[in-house]
């Protein structure tokens, strides 16, 4: 494919856009976005996906949103290159949802770029082309190499021609995908996440020093020497936090089904009705949720996280969560779970 002459587009120089669009501070870094947001590394991915051969960095705006009075929800890489808006998403567990994500972050890009103002204008607003790119390195089967998901598949009826559609391209970056040999910080980037799932997996080691331990045998090896000097605390303290929500997550789906099994079989012997079964199923799952969400909730309390970053990374309103957050706040320092779950009763 023949270079096309590198032209930097940004959020200002865009057609009619309303405001430059700033980089987050709010939320949770993972090492993948710490790793991209370097426009070298960020450039190499993009010429890994498209094929392309472009060679200087300065030619992408990473326009990554602030994001503090929408939903909660946080993209990991989204930038304007030759007026196309890529948004780069990281999944690390299977999420049939992302067209949805998506859908609310391209809209938090153009809210963030396009002033209401601007909106009534008798002129034409021409819009960046947005492109969606989800990088999957989860252990659960999803895809084998790419797929493309889509909006309409998640409306609940079938439609042949939706008015609105919106395309995910899912790329499997596990194992020997073809695209890690294009992008070598790619490749580095699954070393390391391989590196510590064995460690913590089959080596029973703590994901603290099995980060460290990676971070030491990758540097050996001249992988991501640089990164890893800069950044080697923040590397430790959001994989430790990615790998304890992750384990969370695991826990919750195994308690649900779990106790949601033995209140079924419960109601089941005592009243013999299919009606019992299922609400036992059901509030088994409702109890396993609220307890992994407490546990996770008083987790963050303890590392001084107000209410407002806690919804955000839970992904929650702020109102939702304030009795569980001040029930939990109120149990200090014991952080009793009985009597958290008896003062939510109250509430």
């Amino acid at each position: 494919m023949a270079k096309r002459k590198n032209r930097k587009v940004t959020a200002e120089k865009s057609q009619n856009a309303g405001k430059h669009l700033k980089a987050n501070r709010k939320y949770k870094d993972t090492v993948f976005r710490m790793l991209f947001s370097d426009r070298k590394n960020l450039l190499s991915l993009y010429n890994a996906v498209n094929g392309t051969t472009y060679d200087n960095p300065s030619m992408l705006e990473i326009v990554t949103l602030e994001n503090a009075v929408y939903i909660g929800m946080k993209n990991d890489l989204s930038f304007i290159v030759n007026t196309n808006l890529f948004l780069y998403e990281h999944q690390s567990t299977y999420n049939p949802n992302m067209p949805l994500r998506f859908l609310h972050y391209l809209s938090d890009v153009y809210r963030e770029m396009y002033s209401n103002d601007l909106l009534h204008r008798r002129s034409m607003i021409k819009l960046p082309v947005p492109h969606f790119i989800t990088f999957y390195n989860g252990r659960e089967k999803w895809i084998d190499n790419e797929e493309i998901i889509r909006l309409s598949d998640m409306f609940e009826n079938y439609v042949n021609n939706p008015q609105i559609e919106l395309k995910v391209r899912v790329i499997n970056i596990n194992g020997d995908a073809a695209i890690l040999d294009r992008c070598k910080s790619l490749r580095d980037y699954m070393t390391f996440v391989e590196k510590v799932r064995y460690k913590t997996d089959f080596e029973n080691i703590d994901i603290r020093t099995a980060v460290m331990t990676a971070m030491d045998e990758c540097m050996k090896d001249d992988i991501l020497v640089d990164f890893f000097e800069e950044h080697r605390a923040e590397v430790i303290e959001v994989s430790i936090y990615d790998y304890d929500e992750e384990k969370v997550r695991k826990i919750l789906a195994e308690e649900a089904k779990e106790e949601g099994r033995e209140k079924g079989r419960q109601e089941g012997r005592e009243e013999g009705r299919q009606e019992g079964r299922q609400e036992g199923r059901e509030e088994g799952k409702k109890e396993g949720e609220k307890l992994a969400k407490i546990n996770l909730v008083i987790k963050k309390v303890k590392r001084g996280k107000p209410l407002s970053i806690i919804a955000s990374e839970l992904e929650e309103e702020e109102d939702d969560m304030k009795p569980m957050y001040d029930a939990v706040t109120a149990s200090a320092p014991e952080y009793n779970i009985d009597e958290i779950k008896e003062k939510l009763k109250t509430n």
